[in-house]
């Protein structure tokens, strides 16, 4: 059985979800967890811990709740999924509370021979108290998902219930498969496993067998100079098996001071102990890929919709300098008249102020596929067609722009009603092609689109006046017929022998577009 929290994804907050009890998430003061941050509701969602799992339920937030990057209003949460209020992200972790009886030899319904040297004492069943600590030892193996503390806690363990000088666990690489040293401790210090028998791990991993040797210097079975000279006498060694088939590594002691050190009680102590080390140190894998992975989709998710952002974090290869050349539609908008609107307002209220307008802007985008490419001052740009080239409807930028007029028009009513200036708008919309990638170096790099197109679309949005969308005779070619469209004077950019066509796309309902042009 578990309960449950939730984890920060930076690991500095913890928030116990009690069994039965309706903990409500939010940035009013009367939550039970409280986020001070602009995109979380006052009553954001609320989050109901059961016996095997937690129910989520979104209070009709503005900026949405999120499991795994999908939206969602209610949800069953399981161990590790990542859940994202507004743009802050946490990880649900849990918290054993009565250790599970561990199962022999091991888990997963594997089956580990014990091989031991002739001569050895018969075997006999786990003591009372080695199964007690065995039982004990589970939940605090489970509960730790940090790898170099797990396994100083295995080690530790051996220490204090075998009768062994020293520890060593090996583990495999994800891309190599091969077995590299971990841990190596000694009981008294300065003598740790400097290497440990080749010929005992090959056996222990390939028959996948834990191995027992009274006598190692003189067993037939091990003819390694490791063993001789390190003067090793007595040794076992476990396989660390994750599943029936997949070793992770091994777990090693032998003891340097007295022959037949170890029973067969020993032996089957080990099968156990390696049997519940394996299963820990799969968690805590799991745990630090699943962390990797929700802040990485935290951060996608600031640029990008959660269904492109899923899908970023879906491509293999890794990221490299260098791009291509697509056709992309971009979008450019920018608070006409802002200086004189900050003049009168003191930092903190202009850092309200764009927080929550970008905010607002920020979720149409996402609402309408589109990708956040960068805030520039008092302006954004978005893109529709990249980062990935999915199928993407041009026209959908349009729909955008509509929409946050529309978003605009909301917050000046609710600013206007709060004594708090209004702004008004500009919009431009281009369409063409663009340099697409990522440009630095290897050790910093920036997403970014370059190109004419581009820039049309940033002085389309300079020429546009507050309220005003205004698009290029490009984009109205790829995005069908705009019949509520106005032909404007073409615009004369440097650089370009011809006028850029422009078209001014009437308004659907009026509005407050308050602001002078800028």
């Amino acid at each position: 059985m578990h309960t449950y929290r939730l984890v920060s994804l930076s690991g500095d907050q913890r928030h116990d979800l009690p069994a039965g009890r309706t903990v409500v998430v939010g940035r009013g003061v009367g939550c039970d967890i409280t986020v001070y941050d602009p995109t979380i509701s006052r009553r954001h969602g609320e989050l109901i811990a059961g016996p095997d799992g937690v129910t989520l339920k979104d209070l009709g937030s503005s900026n949405g709740t999120y499991v795994n990057g999908r939206r969602v209003t209610t949800a069953r949460l399981t161990v590790n999924d990542a859940v994202t209020f507004g743009k802050v992200g946490y990880q649900l972790e849990a918290v054993p509370v009565e250790p599970e009886r561990p199962s022999y030899p091991f888990g997963g319904g594997s089956t580990i021979v014990r091989e031991v040297a002739a001569g050895a004492a018969p075997s006999g069943d786990v003591s009372a108290r080695k199964l007690s600590l065995l039982l004990s030892m589970a939940q605090k193996l489970t509960g730790e998902f940090d790898l170099d503390r797990l396994l100083d806690t295995i080690a530790a363990v051996s220490f204090e219930v075998m009768r062994v000088d020293r520890v060593a666990i090996l583990l495999r690489q994800d891309t190599t498969g091969e077995l590299i040293t971990r841990l190596s401790r000694a009981r008294l210090g300065g003598a740790e496993v400097e290497r440990v028998s080749g010929s005992i791990v090959r056996k222990a991993i390939d028959e996948q067998v834990a191995v027992l040797t009274q006598n190692a210097a003189t067993d037939p079975r091990f003819k390694g100079q490791s063993i001789k000279l390190q003067n090793v006498r007595s040794a076992m060694c476990s396989p660390l098996m994750a599943s029936a088939d997949e070793a992770l590594g091994v777990l090693y002691v032998d003891s340097l001071t007295a022959e037949n050190a170890f029973t067969d009680e020993d032996l089957q102590f080990l099968i156990a102990f390696s049997g519940l080390a394996a299963v820990a140190i799969q968690n805590s894998r799991y745990a630090e890929q699943a962390r990797r992975e929700a802040l990485v989709r935290s951060n996608f998710e600031r640029y990008f919709a959660p269904d492109v952002a899923a899908d970023i974090i879906r491509q293999k290869t890794a990221i490299q300098p260098g791009g291509e050349r697509r056709a992309i539609t971009v979008l450019f908008a920018d608070i006409r008249g802002f200086t004189a609107i900050a003049e009168g307002m003191s930092p903190d209220a202009i850092a309200e102020m764009l927080t929550e307008y970008f905010s607002e802007m920020v979720d149409v985008i996402f609402e309408h596929g589109g990708a956040l490419d960068k805030f520039i001052g008092d302006a954004l740009m978005a893109l529709w067609g990249a980062p990935l080239a999915r199928e993407s409807n041009p026209r959908r930028a349009l729909d955008a722009a509509r929409a946050m007029q529309r978003a605009v028009d909301a917050l000046n009513g609710r600013w206007h009603a709060a004594g708090r200036p209004e702004i008004g708008v500009g919009i431009g919309i281009n369409h063409g092609e663009v340099f697409v990638g990522n440009i630095g170096s290897l050790r910093r790099l920036e997403y970014t689109v370059i190109g004419d197109a581009v820039n049309v679309a940033q002085r389309l949005s300079s020429e546009a006046g507050a309220g005003e969308i205004l698009v290029s005779e490009a984009y109205r070619r790829v995005s069908g017929d705009v019949a509520d469209a106005e032909q404007q004077a073409g615009l004369g950019l440097r650089g370009k022998s011809r006028t850029v066509e422009v078209f001014r796309v009437r308004r659907e309902s009026t509005g407050a577009s308050g602001g002078s042009r800028e």
